[in-house]
């Protein structure tokens, strides 16, 4: 204890002290001497007098750099220089070359995403819906789908995916354009935004979080606080309803699209026990029985799932334009559902009946009116 303290005091001593410039000199990597000695010139020995009054000459490298306080040779200063030299280069250089004319934007998938009639292999193979899983991982069911095995990782056919998607494309439009309720599904991480964009086009309703066992099978407990309301051709919402809404029940979608069957498995069956029809992206190791519309495509990036939800999206947006624009013109789509219809013939009738009721009120008011106006003219001529 009693050496380690005393080698603590000493050190900080040592430490404190400035260091000398032969410490410097023993502790630097820097060679001593210069590159090409040269050989000192010789002199006539001095006098003991001389080397008593005159000292050595103060030892200095110039590979070393200076101590603080003392100014380095600064260069000069050519940034102007620089600047003018780098516009007149751009002003020469500035028309060569291809121009170019579509640039590619990743927020360009979800802002704008293509329509049906863009779809093209080259814009599938750029969004990596050809690449497939593991050959070890591979569903035998997905054969007629993949092209062929590179790496060890199964190519799927992207001429299969663009047939597939073109036909998923046509069954969302039909739907939208008959009036049906169209829910997008994307639970996986990242799909949120992908999920919300699709729906907003196609006007119909997303889900980014675990699907809820029970919701489709068990709705009149699991959706029964959820708000309904009834609009007409045009999409215009009519008041007169609120009885028949209170007692009607809950919801479910005419058509599901799962971007990631193989986490949904419960959603896939609860529309199959409820004949639901559905489309999915089917991968090299999921099953393409679980969903009604398959489309073969890489569910793993979020480039490809991108381009799919978008393209789906924009077939419900052209449906739903569609139907708007046969409504405006005379034209109906879609059928009113039987029970609304009932209760609405049973509403027209209660109507009937009230105004014939009111009817009936204010002719007996009346004829008690005459009989009154009589009886006091008869009073009168007494």
């Amino acid at each position: 204890m009693i050496l380690r303290n005393a080698a603590i005091r000493h050190g900080r001593r040592a430490l404190a002290s400035p260091v000398k410039g032969a410490c410097l000199r023993c502790l630097s990597t820097e060679p001593t001497t210069p590159a090409s000695p040269t050989p000192p010139p010789q002199s006539e020995p001095a006098s003991s007098s001389q080397s008593q009054s005159t000292t050595a000459a103060p030892y200095y490298n110039s590979t070393i750099p200076p101590r603080w306080g003392t100014r380095a040779a600064t260069a000069p200063d050519t940034i102007a220089q620089d600047y003018v030299a780098m516009t007149k280069l751009q002003k020469k250089t500035s028309k060569l070359g291809s121009m170019v004319e579509q640039r590619y934007r990743p927020g360009d998938l979800l802002k704008n995403p293509p329509a049906p009639k863009d779809i093209t292999l080259e814009l599938l193979m750029a969004s990596q819906t050809h690449m497939g899983h593991n050959t070890s991982l591979w569903n035998p069911a997905n054969s007629r789908y993949i092209y062929g095995v590179r790496q060890g990782i199964h190519i799927i056919s992207l001429e299969q995916t663009a047939a597939y998607l073109r036909r998923a494309a046509r069954v969302v439009e039909e739907v939208a354009y008959h009036g049906g309720l169209i829910l997008f599904v994307g639970t996986r991480k990242g799909q949120m935004e992908i999920v919300v964009k699709a729906a907003e086009l196609a006007s119909a309703c997303h889900l980014f979080t675990k699907w809820t066992p029970g919701t489709i099978t068990n709705r009149d407990q699991i959706l029964a606080s959820g708000a309904l309301r009834v609009v007409d051709e045009q999409d215009r919402e009519l008041q007169g309803f609120d009885s028949h809404l209170q007692e009607r029940r809950p919801l479910v979608p005419d058509l599901v699209v799962v971007l990631n069957p193989l986490e949904n498995f419960v959603l896939l069956h609860e529309c199959a026990a409820a004949n639901i029809p559905t489309i999915g992206v089917i991968d090299t190791d999921a099953d393409p029985t679980r969903v009604t519309y398959s489309i073969p495509a890489n569910d793993d990036s979020l480039r490809s799932v991108a381009v799919i939800a978008g393209v789906l999206g924009r077939a419900g947006e052209i449906g739903q334009k569609r139907r708007v624009q046969d409504a405006k013109n005379g034209v109906v789509s879609w059928q009113t559902p039987a029970d609304v219809a009932r209760y609405m013939e049973i509403e027209t009738a209660r109507q009937k009946e009230e105004e014939s009721r009111l009817e009936r009120d204010a002719a007996v008011q009346s004829r008690r009116e005459e009989d009154r106006l009589q009886a006091q003219e008869a009073l009168k001529m007494a």
